[in-house]
């Protein structure tokens, strides 16, 4: 969802704290604004409620009420058309106090400012008028003061709010990165717990995933490295016996050559076991030399029934060829080893007396060769397993036969490597089938 996005919740934190500081804001600026606002009526209120309570007030007594508004910062002069200015005022300013029929006070500055100068026309009737100096600058400091100190409010406020909203989104981060410490370490089994549904939840799952798909490596590794080590072992160990015995006289002159011909076969076994690793090693490098070119496939699948003649012969099993002249662009001599390697597999595991059946489909998409055996069929619990490295269906019947459970997966490599790929049946009625569908 996108209220769970990354994106999103930046926009929303981003938003949010927009929207408190401009709260903020809006509501220091719209005070200060108001009290600018309200500053012109209060400088007129003040003098015309000055100027009437010195009407009110005895002539002799008016300057002692002058005096006490001082104190508030608040200045005033009387004068009449002709007489002494204060304040350094002009007549040509205090002109407009003399015209007929004002009556409200009116400002005799036309600066903007804190210090204003005002004037009140004929308080008594008497024509004499009121000079109000009102000086507002303590007071506009103090709003100054004020201004600074909410916008340096909204600036910590904000920058909080920031701090916690880059807390909340880091700290996954900073999770990842613990955990791909550990997982340096070599801690393959550390994973990470959350709830988070954004991208970074995804990345947490990704990371988890990577972490599984990295402990199964290490395991195969460590699988690997024990499947090739016994062997290996298992051969050295048969042909230093032998050899040991045949040195120190135990075995008769007469079963020498048995037992040497039996040195012989572990180190053929040896010898392909080396050639497989070699070429899986070759082929999981991804720089395996691999030249496609246009051949016929159903000539090439027929030489080899025919290169087998002797394996199929000594079973008498019968073979059945249902092929459709059919050329396709691949590695002659990789895809000759898939072939040997499933009809030699077809051969080992009939029983005296079966059938092999090579066969061929071609559709508009994809040409199909299928490789059927009858016999002993692959176990369920094996089938996700034979083209592991290293595992074999009957071990002890792979030993004898020289195998070392790496074909099927040296099979599987080339037929990946042509963009194709291979799949197995295996039942009671039908025996077991390999397909091999290679796309056009």
């Amino acid at each position: 969802m996108v209220r769970n996005s990354v994106r999103a919740q930046i926009g929303i934190a981003f938003t949010i704290i927009v929207l408190i500081s401009l709260f903020f804001s809006f509501g220091i600026t719209r005070l200060f604004s108001e009290r600018e606002v309200s500053l012109e009526q209060r400088y007129l209120t003040i003098a015309r409620d000055t100027a009437s309570l010195l009407a009110l007030t005895d002539s002799d007594r008016r300057e002692q009420v002058l005096d006490l508004l001082s104190t508030y910062n608040i200045t005033g002069e009387f004068i009449k058309e002709g007489g002494k200015l204060p304040f350094s005022l002009t007549e040509e300013k205090v002109s407009p106090l003399y015209q007929a029929g004002l009556a409200e006070p009116l400002f005799l500055n036309a600066e903007q400012g804190p210090i204003r100068l005002i004037g009140v026309p004929n308080i008594d009737n008497s024509g004499s008028s009121l000079i109000l100096k009102v000086d507002f600058t303590v007071f506009s400091e103090t709003m100054l003061r004020i201004l600074l100190i909410s916008l340096f409010s909204v600036l910590v406020i904000g920058t909080l709010l920031i701090l916690l909203a880059s807390h909340y989104i880091v700290e996954p981060v900073k999770r990842l990165t613990r955990a791909a410490k550990e997982m340096a370490k070599g801690n393959l089994s550390f994973r990470i717990k959350h709830k988070k549904k954004d991208e970074i939840g995804q990345l947490m799952d990704s990371f988890n995933h990577m972490a599984s798909e990295l402990e199964k490596i290490d395991k195969m590794r460590e699988s690997f490295v024990s499947n090739v080590s016994h062997e290996i072992q298992s051969p050295i160990t048969a042909i230093r016996g032998f050899t040991r015995a045949i040195s120190d006289g135990i075995i008769p002159n007469e079963n020498q050559k048995e037992y040497l011909e039996i040195i012989y076969q572990e180190t053929l076994r040896l010898s392909k076991l080396s050639d497989n690793l070699l070429r899986l090693a070759s082929l999981d490098s991804e720089n395996h030399p691999f030249h496609p070119a246009r051949y016929r496939l159903d000539e090439q699948l027929r030489k080899m029934i025919l290169a087998t003649e002797p394996l199929w012969a000594d079973k008498n099993l019968g073979i059945e060829l249902d092929l459709q002249a059919f050329q396709v662009k691949a590695d002659q001599e990789l895809l000759e080893q898939v072939w040997q390697n499933l009809i030699n597999n077809a051969i080992k595991y009939s029983d005296e007396l079966g059938r092999i059946e090579v066969i061929m489909e071609v559709d508009n998409q994809a040409v199909l060769v299928h490789i059927k055996n009858t016999g002993k069929m692959i176990p369920k619990i094996d089938l996700p397993h034979i083209f592991d490295r290293f595992y074999m269906v009957d071990k002890a019947r792979s030993h004898s036969g020289g195998g070392n459970g790496l074909g099927l997966s040296i099979v599987k490599k080339i037929v990946e490597l042509h963009s194709s790929k291979i799949d197995v049946i295996s039942n009671e009625a039908e025996g077991t089938c390999f397909t091999v569908s290679m796309p056009l």
